[in-house]
């Protein structure tokens, strides 16, 4: 068993990169359901840099109240060191990553040497990729199969009234915008397992990356729009999303669907006018679908890309790394 104080990234304010304070916390205690987990890596994920930030691009009535100090991030892989009694799923000494308590507004604290987690949340880390690999897939490879595979729940979208459909990708043609990007990199590899036809949307730079990962066709945005050369596709999935989403309404077929990753999505009338289907859901914690994408994981017919990496300690250099942008795959931390 652990001592009881650990090293832990936390915030006292909210601000910039420099906000984030590496210090002695306490070591969580173990609730029924849960497991305590010994933190090796940790996804980086935007939701990190909002927490830090204190939401501020939210709408002032969407900001929630986050107590502090508070310990960022939701993604982790590690080895688990103690059990709940009620707990019979998983043991001590098991290999597990997964996605903590998402959505939730600092109630994760991934950033730490150790996290309790619900055990329902995490699955067994894929044999044949390492803890660094496997910290990097849980959010953005969740994003990606919830929207395009299965949602895996029915709760209410906080993003639209209805809920979200994926639609089926066997023959179709999709466009997938910041292909190179955490959930970007990821929807590209379930398309194509899916058998879609599959066109990339990224910088000249991530051409053969996105070609490896199976992207049939290729448009460099700096070079041209996506939106003046694509048409007649079946799906737009756009994971930079934002108020500039709507351009892509040009590029879906009528009966064809944009899904936006990311708010800012406002032009409802003219997609209904041209007859394509916008639909957006927020991720959500599920470690059965987890274990579902640690099978792609293991076999290799998925795989994370690993951009950066940096030690805990360092947290401020990778939220650093990911305000500059241009990101291929995952920044992880690494906890010795």
């Amino acid at each position: 068993m652990p001592a009881n104080t650990m090293k832990a990234i936390q915030l006292h304010k909210f601000g910039g990169p420099e906000v984030l304070r590496y210090e002695d916390v306490a070591v969580p205690e173990v609730k029924p359901g849960e497991v305590l987990v010994r933190v090796h890596a940790i996804g980086i994920n935007p939701p990190d840099w909002y927490l830090r930030e204190g939401y501020k691009d939210l709408p002032p009535d969407w900001r929630p109240q986050v107590p502090l100090p508070v310990i960022p991030g939701t993604d982790v892989s590690g080895v688990i060191e103690a059990v709940a009694p009620d707990v019979q799923e998983l043991k001590v000494g098991d290999e597990v990553f997964g996605m903590i308590r998402f959505p939730s507004f600092g109630e994760s604290r991934a950033y730490a040497e150790y996290i309790a987690a619900p055990a329902l949340e995490l699955a067994l880390k894929p044999a044949h990729i390492d803890h660094v690999h496997a910290a990097g897939a849980p959010m953005s490879g969740l994003t990606a199969w919830q929207f395009l595979i299965d949602v895996g729940h029915d709760h209410p979208n906080p993003l639209q009234a209805e809920l979200h459909r994926p639609v089926p990708l066997g023959g179709k043609t999709v466009l997938i915008n910041g292909a190179a990007g955490g959930v970007g990199h990821f929807a590209v590899q379930l398309a194509k397992w899916k058998g879609a036809h599959v066109i990339a949307v990224a910088s000249s730079t991530q051409e053969s990356f996105l070609r490896e990962l199976g992207a049939d066709e290729f448009i460099d945005y700096t070079k041209r729009a996506a939106e003046d050369v694509a048409h007649d596709l079946d799906l737009v999935v756009d994971t930079l999303g934002g108020s500039t989403t709507g351009r892509f309404l040009r590029t879906p077929k009528r009966g064809g669907a944009l899904f936006p990753v990311f708010l800012g999505f406002s032009d409802h009338e003219e997609a209904q006018r041209l007859g394509v289907t916008v639909s957006s859901t927020q991720v959500r914690s599920n470690g059965p679908q987890l274990a579902e994408f640690a099978h792609l994981l293991d076999a290799g017919t998925v795989r994370v890309a690993i951009d950066s990496k940096f030690t805990l300690a360092d947290a401020h250099k990778a939220h650093e790394r990911a305000a500059e942008g241009h990101i291929r795959g995952k920044i992880v931390l690494t906890v010795e």
